[in-house]
């Protein structure tokens, strides 16, 4: 043998020796990061956690990358077919490693063709080793081709303990679909709104065309680019047998329908619900370890949370939240001190603060921009793209192009009406419907749980129904005269009426402050605070002061969601429950929540404030517009407050099914409606509960039955008879000053306009100058004298 065939022999074998060597030294992972084969069949892919409605439709999820993982009989075979067909046509012929592939390659590249090799199972190890290694693609070739020799290992391994089946699934789950989507599932649900299971050919050519390239061929951003690819696809299909000449033609005819629905936390139903808990779910895995010690993550590790969350309450709720801060909105951009900017005058310090914590204002320091020139900046007027309420048609685009400088901007944006709502079964404690504002993607802050605000007369039915348990009964006799309690003194109703008796009932039902100072005095402010805090369960502060009988404390809608469940659920206090329970990404249940109940007080009193509270909404109450002007049926309880100033408009009602509450108001205090009937919570939060329930009821699906009836307790022989008639007029909030509707908005005069400064004051004087007179003329006259009232009976 020549001496140079002996060189080429030797540097031959050499170099077959240390490529087998190469390979076992990865293999043994020596070298490299080959992943071991119990990672291999545990790919840690990271997957996005969802929120699952009622229904078992997903809210919305949580993730890093947006990734789903489904089953082999979940995904269409029209899907697996294209795959096939257009990645590997001779995926069921070889184990791992395509050789025919492999080997024409160097034949191509001398041709100056780029032909790919990899088959499934290799681009599954290129998908496995990023997910568990964080490794992608390298474009060093040295690197790459590294990087090649595992990627046949791992596929030679691969196929030796998976089946085609199983293969093919796990691939499928870990590709990109583009859009930060991965997993065939969540390309189905994202691009076509369904799920993979149901795909058609011509769907399924489009989502795996997109596997060339998920930009290039993204139906979304380039529809034509990826029709080509999609009828691409489709003939391979045919040239591979899997569907015939007509139906490849008939698939290629058709356009690429795209149904997008991109889930995000700024999109889709019950944005500020998900946002509250996905607070509440990071608190939950810090506190739970999985086997491996290791704490759940949320964005990574798949979990399913499912709530009690209707998607039909849901829509409706939001609805009717838009429907009326559209409406009142109008009405409150409309006051001159609105239009003008004056109410501004005594707050600049606000609108500093607000402007050092904008991004326009952080962007310039970290410019070195000098105060003078932000100062410009901020009075420029300038392009931009601010919050307005669009028709419900466009409602998730709830914006508009304008010009104003970003100091305008500030005021506008803090001057926009906001709200929250939430609907609950006050029996089971399940919440139905959650919304924190008018649009999340502009308004972060949610008003349902984060917000605490002074609840105004919604309080009261707290303080009578504290009356009913030490003796009184609806239908005793209370003076509606002025009071002092120590320093306090309250001298006439909210809207100037004093004078005469009312029964209990009568005075719930028309919300007189005077009747609800005197019950203070008799039953003790201290005591009753006692009540609210220990027996009724407030976390929030309760001071014992005589001023609480009027609503003073500041508490969140939630927790007087909570506390109002004591009425329709027969004295038994349940708190709001809106998981159900939490399982992995493998279906096994990490952990389940139950209902948290409690007695407060006893079936009769509870039964006797729900007729009180009937006659909130009757005639002559302070919700009574809810029959009047919405035309509500059945029977309805509840209590409208409006705080001082008319700065908080709230309403809560119940059914003997539903439970829901409502507060409107702007974030800050001193943006108001300066009339009390438009800023009463009649006006405010009464709409939006009514609006709500008329979608309720009218989808028969749900089973809320509007003649559905408040059960008397067995214990209770005769209806409680209730007299709301009395020689007291009615309150403010019981004036019939309309419902404040669409037609209603165009004259804004009838709600009429704030009296400047000096007529404001003469105003005042005269109110004071006839009290003073009446309150002479009541002198010397014997006052009246009232019953203490009746010893407590045994219920």
């Amino acid at each position: 043998m020549k001496r140079s065939v002996k060189i080429l022999w030797t540097v031959l074998l050499g170099l077959l020796g240390f490529f087998v060597l190469l390979l076992l030294l990865i293999n043994f992972r020596v070298i490299g990061n080959m992943p071991s084969m119990e990672e291999l069949e545990n790919p840690r892919a990271a997957l996005a956690s969802g929120v699952i409605a009622e229904d078992g439709t997903i809210l919305g999820k949580y993730y890093q990358v947006d990734r789903s993982s489904s089953d082999y009989n979940e995904i269409s075979k029209n899907v697996i077919n294209a795959l096939i067909a257009t990645e590997d046509e001779r995926f069921y012929e070889h184990s791992g490693i395509d050789a025919r592939s492999t080997i024409a390659i160097p034949f191509y590249l001398m041709v100056g063709k780029k032909r790919g090799s990899s088959t499934i199972t290799q681009q599954l190890a290129l998908n496995l080793q990023s997910d568990n290694a964080g490794k992608k693609r390298a474009s060093n070739p040295v690197v790459r081709g590294f990087q090649k020799l595992q990627e046949w290992l791992i596929a030679i391994k691969l196929e030796r303990n998976f089946t085609k089946q199983e293969i093919i699934t796990l691939y499928l789950n870990t590709v990109a679909f583009g859009d930060n989507v991965y997993g065939i599932e969540n390309g189905a649900r994202t691009f076509f709104s369904k799920d993979a299971g149901h795909l058609s050919i011509e769907e399924a050519a489009t989502l795996v065309g997109m596997l060339k390239g998920n930009t290039i061929f993204n139906p979304r951003r380039n529809p034509a680019a990826s029709l080509l690819r999609r009828n691409t696809v489709i003939d391979q299909m045919e040239k591979n047998g899997y569907i015939t000449k007509a139906e490849a033609e008939a698939a290629q005819s058709r356009p690429i329908v795209l149904r997008y629905n991109k889930i995000d936390h700024n999109k889709g139903l019950a944005p500020y619900f998900r946002e509250v808990l996905r607070d509440e779910l990071k608190d939950w895995c810090q506190a739970h370890k999985k086997a491996d010690g290791s704490e759940y993550n949320l964005y990574r590790d798949g979990l399913k949370i499912y709530t009690t969350i209707n998607p039909r309450m849901q829509l409706y709720a939001e609805e009717a939240v838009s429907k009326h801060l559209m409406d009142l909105q109008k009405v409150f951009a409309a006051q001159s001190n609105i239009k003008s900017g004056s109410v501004w005058k005594n707050w600049q310090k606000y609108l500093d603060r607000y402007m050092k914590e904008s991004d326009r204002y952080l962007d310039m320091k970290e410019a070195n921009a000098s105060d003078d020139e932000i100062q410009k900046a901020f009075n420029t007027p300038t392009k931009m793209k601010v919050f307005a309420w669009r028709s419900p048609s466009e409602q998730d685009l709830n914006e508009i192009d304008t010009v104003m400088t970003p100091m305008d901007s500030i005021r506008y944006m803090r001057a926009i009406l906001q709200a929250g709502f939430m609907a609950m079964d006050p029996e089971s404690g399940e919440v139905k419907a959650w919304v924190g504002g008018p649009d999340f993607r502009y308004f972060k802050n949610d008003h349902v749980s984060k917000t605490r605000r002074q609840v105004g007369s919604t309080f009261k039915p707290f303080l009578y129904c504290f009356a009913i348990m030490n003796g009184m009964s609806p239908n005793t006799m209370l003076p509606n005269e002025p009071i002092t309690i120590g320093n306090w003194t309250l001298t006439r109703n909210s809207e100037g009426s004093v004078g005469g008796q009312i029964t209990m009932a009568g005075a719930l039902a028309r919300s007189l402050n005077l009747v609800s100072a005197y019950l203070i005095k008799q039953l003790g402010a201290r005591a009753f605070a006692d009540f609210a805090k220990n027996k009724i369960g407030f976390t929030s502060d309760i001071p014992p002061y005589p001023s609480i009988a009027l609503g003073t404390p500041e508490i969140s809608l939630y927790e007087m969601l909570q506390a109002y469940t004591m009425f329709p659920a027969r004295g038994i206090i349940t708190k709001p429950i809106y998981i159900t329970r939490i399982e992995d990404r493998n279906g096994n249940i990490l952990e389940t929540f139950a209902p948290v109940k409690r007695e407060v007080i006893s079936e009769n009193e509870a039964y006797t404030m729900v007729k009180m509270m009937e006659g909130v909404v009757g005639p002559g109450g302070t919700g009574a517009r809810m029959r009047f002007r919405y035309k509500m049926e059945g029977e309805i309880a509840g209590k409208t407050g409006t705080t001082n100033d008319n700065t908080d408009g709230w309403f809560m009602g119940y059914t003997p099914q539903l439970l829901a509450g409502a507060w409107v108001g702007c974030e800050n205090n001193f943006l108001r409606f300066n009339t009390t009937a438009a800023g009463q919570g009649a006006n405010t939060g009464l709409p939006i509960w009514a609006y709500f329930f008329q979608k309720v009821y009218a989808d028969k699906t749900l089973k809320i039955d509007p003649k559905a009836q408040f059960s008397m307790p067995p214990t209770l022989n005769n209806d409680i008879y209730l007299n709301y008639d009395s020689n007291v007029k009615p309150g403010a909030e019981a004036e019939d000053v309309g419902s404040g509707s669409a037609s209603d908005y165009i004259d804004v005069s009838q709600y009429g306009e704030e009296p400047a400064p000096a007529e404001k004051d003469k105003k005042e004087a005269e109110k004071e100058k006839e009290q003073k007179e009446k309150d002479k003329e009541k002198e010397g006259q014997p006052k009246a004298t009232y019953p203490p009232p009746p010893p407590k009976k045994d219920n």
